[in-house]
């Protein structure tokens, strides 16, 4: 899938009127994170219930924004989404669930990361394969949400995670290939750490080898990241690995991954 083609504005004020209100019915997906960060989705959120019929869920969904203690565009995002699988699993609309997937807003499709990856009724194989179309979505913030989405999930799993995600480091798709990573990080961006990764970051080799002279640098910047994580707590094994690897591989791409790797190890 093909990234979104429009030009946005490069500061709040500058996005169009007319712009902002098709952002905010769900017209149009944002094209970069200003016009990301401008939509209003309580707004979003209403005219999608309105447009599918299902106005009954607009009070639940708000109350679950009004209870968070501290309001960002990502605990919105998130409270929206489990606020509708509430919904959807109260009502028995596991329909309205498709209808979001597919959605041409992308915060709408961000909202349905979450109702995946919050769902408890899904165990994380389930889990994991209901996510993967997400991480190839053609927007830029569906791709960043569906690895957040499912985060927790893959900690409290971790083991089976990686026995899964190891077999998708030779898809194709080079965000599929990414995914591995960016949800396994053991520090990760805007989430909470994993603590047994942060510990023991051996475990996530499955995943790690196979990347090591990965074709797209999207995965080489997302492998480097990954191991300059676990550089913050065990530098020894960062410094092995990243040895090993230029041993075993001569590639430039391997090159660019350590030194990413190592660039905050003395």
């Amino acid at each position: 899938m093909n990234e979104i083609k429009r030009k946005g504005a490069r500061s709040a004020k500058d996005i169009p009127t007319d712009i902002l209100a098709q952002l905010n019915s769900g017209e149009i997906e944002t094209s970069n994170l200003m016009e990301w960060l401008a939509v209003d989705q309580r707004l979003l959120l209403e005219n999608l219930l309105a447009e599918n019929q299902r106005m009954n869920y607009l009070k639940p969904v708000l109350s679950k924004i009004d209870q968070l203690k501290k309001q960002t565009i990502n605990t919105i995002n998130e409270a929206i989404g489990t606020g509708i699988l509430e919904q959807a699993i109260k009502n028995n609309d596991s329909d309205f669930l498709t209808t979001l997937s597919l959605h041409k807003a992308d915060l709408v499709r961000c909202w349905a990361a979450y109702t995946i990856g919050k769902n408890e009724n899904l165990n994380i194989n389930e889990t994991l394969n209901q996510i993967k179309p997400f991480s190839t979505d053609k927007h830029f913030g569906v791709r960043e949400i569906c690895w957040l989405a499912v985060r927790a999930k893959v900690a409290q799993n971790l083991t089976k995670s990686i026995e899964i995600l190891s077999k998708w480091t030779t898809n194709q798709d080079e965000n599929i290939r990414r995914f591995t990573t960016e949800t396994t990080r053991p520090r990760g961006v805007w989430c909470e750490h994993i603590e047994e990764l942060k510990q023991n970051p051996k475990l996530a080799l499955p995943i790690l080898e196979p990347l090591k002279s990965d074709s797209a640098k999207y995965v080489q910047d997302s492998v480097g990241n990954w191991l300059n994580d676990a550089s913050k707590t065990q530098p020894d094994f960062v410094k092995e690995l990243c040895k090993r690897w230029e041993k075993e591989s001569g590639t430039k791409q391997t090159r660019y991954i350590v030194k990413k790797a190592l660039r905050t190890v003395n």
